[in-house]
């Protein structure tokens, strides 16, 4: 093929690699034509001793949710012994094969990785997926998600697609070979080659500058019309047939069949599975006569085998748009019908849905079971596409109304989050009885956060008020629910919430904690307590509402989000908070729950800051990184403010993020970067700035938020001349630590009060400090304790005792890659006249996704634990632990364990 070199040698390199083990994905678009045909006979070609598996899009299952993956995955049924049994189960739900809670279609995904993977171990596998337009939305995402993660697999997919906004988001940092338009010397020649006589070159050259050189339209061209055609076209006004154009002129050549094989060519066009069966059926039905097709095979515009395929998408398109709507309900009746004749209720709705006029109830309630089967196997999209098109079914009233809302639900749990606004817009807001109403405020709240609206997220939790309030009386739990998410919502804003205050919003808690029982009960009465109470006669209400957690099962855990880390934060139980976090990330990989990993990662890098330990923060930074990559989102939007403070980024490029995460509306997220700014001044030795940075903050507290910025103004203020403000926050942490009495908040109750101690008193708050901070899960805070006190040492002239302790602080920070206080303990060492190299990091030069699989290697979880953690596979796990094992010269994971654990 002219002009296709380049793109055939990437399709060869694709194979070539998959076949010695490197698998990799391309994603071909553009107005295909023979450009694509080239390629997949590449494909097919190339895949010589490999397995082959190929999969083409259809209109008429582009919302039969995974149907794609079905046909993909049915040849390797086999290979499903190997698989996990949570991924088997998810696999064989989406297929319809069995019955139970609906998969999330990320699990759907890791199965269908590790079927692929598992496959290609066996033989070399190359996966064609044609037409990927026409993909169901389950199908397309799953293949995407895939694709996204083959590395080290003999696996090789191949996704061809005509531009489409659709497929972009979904496959969304794929590997993209767009197919233009062939270079004008190529075109010029594909044109001559196929003309009738020759032409003329400054002609063939302008055809060819007209069709953007797209070599079906060419070819096309060059066989139907004269070279004095094409020259008097180029000396007319009129223009070269191309895109609309084009369809017009296909639409000349089907004019010139016979009137049978235009009706049979019409109803091949409306049923694009190509069903050969359904579409002889149909057009029986309709009085088109046993071999009518041959007279489109004869024009060349469709062929006919066990499917049915058209030349082009054009021509299919030019067909189905020419029919006039009568003929278009006529042709679409007569495949409903025999769809359901063959047992085909997949088919069947599609068509009835496009046979139906205005309201159809009947058509509508055949829609909407289709909707719910798609639910049933996990397929969100598909069900949201269905009930969307049933309430367009359905008469205005509370049905419609019903169908709207259950199909922007729908929506956004696939993701939609612009699509499920758009169906909320729809709705008859007056005709919602009260608990849809507040099911549409609880979405709209939910959808604020997807889509960064400041509004909707200041105003959120007044919002999930309202709607607890409409749900009062006749939905109980929806209520419960409403309320703890409003308390989420009130975190997210912070300080920047409108529309409500912190005692309302305690108040309509405790007034929910009469309507509850159980579980949220617990949660609502420790919410409640934790805004209105005094701290002390909190506390046993929080610890409950954790021990509560702790001992939940994993559907109540998901289930209560996550305001657990609001009051371990408040009872200053790090471990706590860490092992409910780690535990609801574990679940939710488990259940493929993605975007509950996301948040959940997420959190654990923040609460990693809180205990001083930069590095770890990086490492979930970097998994949430590499999860939302593999979701499709853009990666380089996870910014973490905080961590950038403690990495040592510039103030101000932290401030500027910061202003801009406060302008959607995330008032939490901005205070968690100015503290994470205020710590990094501590480290600085920019005492004044610290404290100036902290004050406003303190003195307008926001419940846990602000427990742990005491400590930091505490050291601020001592060390820049404001006594009196570190002596009141200190009193406040000795009131916290009297109270929780966890090994936490007694260290930095002590060494608060060691900061502001007479000497004579001073040592023995610093040793206490140590002493508790030593029996923590904070390294940073433990750190801070002997750096604080080896500068105490200094102080007063007991050098040697300071270097001590300076030494292990030195160590602890080096090790949690924190900078800024490497370098103070540092300085403070050269102080007592100790000369102290700048060590290099320790980590071999390991990638992040490296560092993190050492790391959990180290740790002792196996391949398959690792590799469903990090939604890879094994094999991508084995190649990077390779690679690991070579950067740091180990040769075991007990060498890897003590490299990674020694200072």
């Amino acid at each position: 093929m002219l002009g296709r070199r380049s793109e055939l040698d990437r399709v060869s390199s694709l194979i070539g690699g998959a076949r010695n083990g490197r698998g990799g994905a391309l994603l071909v678009r553009g107005d295909l034509g023979v450009g694509k045909t080239a390629l997949l006979d590449q494909a097919i070609g190339n895949a010589g001793g490999m397995r082959l598996v190929r999969a083409d899009g259809y209109e008429a299952e582009s919302t039969m949710a995974y149907a794609a993956l079905q046909r993909i995955g049915a040849p390797m049924a086999a290979h499903l012994q190997e698989l996990p049994a949570t991924q088997v189960a998810a696999l064989r739900i989406a297929a319809g094969l069995d019955g139970g809670p609906p998969p999330d279609r990320y699990l759907v995904g890791l199965g269908m990785l590790s079927l692929l993977a598992a496959a290609g171990a066996a033989q070399p596998l190359v996966c064609v997926v044609d037409d990927a337009h026409l993909v169901d939305a389950e199908s397309l995402e799953i293949l995407a998600f895939v694709a996204r993660r083959l590395k080290a697999e003999s696996i090789a997919l191949l996704l061809t697609t005509r531009h489409d906004a659709r497929v972009d988001v979904a496959a969304a940092g794929l590997p993209r070979l767009d197919l233009g338009g062939l270079d004008p010397v190529s075109a010029v020649q594909l044109l001559d080659r196929s003309a009738s006589g020759p032409l003329d070159p400054l002609i063939a050259r302008q055809i060819a500058e007209e069709t953007l050189g797209n070599p079906l339209a060419l070819i096309d061209l060059g066989r139907e019309f004269t070279a004095r055609q094409l020259t008097d076209s180029w000396i007319s006004p009129m223009p070269v047939p191309i895109g609309l154009r084009l369809e017009t002129h296909y639409l000349g050549l089907v004019e010139e069949i016979p009137d049978v094989a235009q009706l049979w060519l019409r109803v091949a066009a409306a049923e694009s599975s190509g069903n050969a069966i359904v579409i002889d059926r149909a057009a029986s039905r309709l009085g088109v006569p046993a071999g009518a097709a041959a007279g489109a095979e004869r024009a060349r515009l469709a062929s006919v085998h066990d499917t049915v395929t058209f030349r082009h998408p054009l021509v299919r398109a030019a067909v189905y748009h020419a029919m006039t709507a009568a003929d278009r309900l006529r042709v679409h009746g007569a495949l409903r019908d025999v769809a359901d004749e063959l047992g085909r209720p997949d088919l069947a709705v599609w068509h009835a849905s496009a046979a139906a006029v205005g309201s159809d109830d009947a058509v509508a309630a055949r829609v909407e079971q289709a909707a719910d089967d798609a639910g049933a196997r996990g397929g969100s999209a598909s069900r949201a596409r269905l009930l969307s098109r049933a309430a367009d079914l359905t008469p205005a009233g509370p049905v419609r109304d019903g169908r709207l809302l259950a199909a922007a639900e729908a929506s956004a749990a696939a993701g939609g989050a612009r699509m499920a606004l758009g169906l909320l817009d729809r709705l008859d807001a007056t005709g919602l009885d009260p608990v849809g109403a507040g099911r549409a405020r609880s979405l709209r709240v939910m959808l604020a956060m997807f889509v960064a609206d400041p509004a909707g997220i200041t105003g959120g939790a007044a919002t999930l008020l309202r709607a607890a309030d409409l749900f009062h009386g006749v939905a109980p739990e929806l209520e419960q629910r409403a309320l703890v998410r409003a308390f989420e919502m009130a975190l997210t804003a912070e300080w920047a919430m409108e529309d409500l205050t912190l005692p309302e919003l305690g108040r309509r808690l405790a007034e929910g904690v009469a309507v509850a029982d159980g579980s949220h009960a617990v949660a609502l009465r420790a919410l409640s307590a934790h805004i209105l109470l005094p701290y002390e006669e909190a506390v046993p209400s929080m610890r409950a509402a954790v021990e509560m957690l702790q001992t939940a099962d994993d559907a109540d855990l998901l289930d209560l989000g996550h305001f657990g880390i609001a009051l371990t934060m408040a009872l200053w139980d790090e471990r706590a908070c860490v092992e409910l976090l780690e535990r609801t990330a574990q679940v939710a990989r488990a259940a493929g729950l993605l975007r509950v990993l996301d948040t959940t990662l997420w959190l654990l890098g923040l609460v990693e800051l809180v205990r001083g330990d930069p590095a770890a923060s990086g490492r979930y930074i970097e998994q949430v990184r590499d999860l939302r990559t593999a979701i499709g989102y853009d990666a380089e939007q996870v910014v973490n403010a905080s961590y950038l403070a403690w990495a040592g980024a510039p103030t101000t490029q932290v401030e500027l993020i910061a202003k801009g995460i406060l302008a959607t509306g995330f008032g939490g997220a901005w205070t968690v970067a100015m503290t994470g700014l205020s710590v990094r001044q501590l480290a600085d030795g920019h005492y004044r700035d610290a404290f100036e940075r902290l004050r406003p903050m303190v003195d307008t507290p926001f419940l846990q938020v602000s427990y742990q910025q005491l400590p930091e103004l505490v050291e601020a203020g001592v060390r820049s001349g404001n006594s009196a403000a570190a002596r009141s926050a200190a009193d406040r942490l000795a009131v916290f630590a009297a109270a929780s009495g966890t090994p936490w908040a007694r260290g930095v109750a002590e060494r608060a009060a060691a900061l502001l101690a007479p000497d004579a008193e001073a040592e023995d708050r610093y040793v206490r400090a140590i002493e508790h901070l030593r029996r923590t899960t904070a390294p940073g805070e433990l750190g801070r304790g002997h750096l604080l006190y080896g500068e105490w040492l200094r102080r007063v002239k007991r050098r040697r005792e300071a270097r001590e302790q300076l030494r292990l602080a030195l160590a602890i920070f080096e090790r949690v890659a924190a900078p800024a206080f490497a370098d103070r303990a540092r300085r403070e060492l050269a102080a007592t006249g100790e000369h102290v190299l700048r060590n290099e990091p320790g980590d071999g030069g390991l990638t992040p996704q490296e560092a993190t699989i050492a790391g959990m290697a180290a740790n002792g979880q196996t391949n398959a634990e690792i590799g469903a953690a990090l939604f890879i596979s094994t094999n991508t796990v084995d190649y990077h632990l390779r690679k690991v094992f070579r950067k740091l010269a180990v040769t075991s994971r007990r060498q890897l364990a003590e490299h990674l654990t020694s200072p």
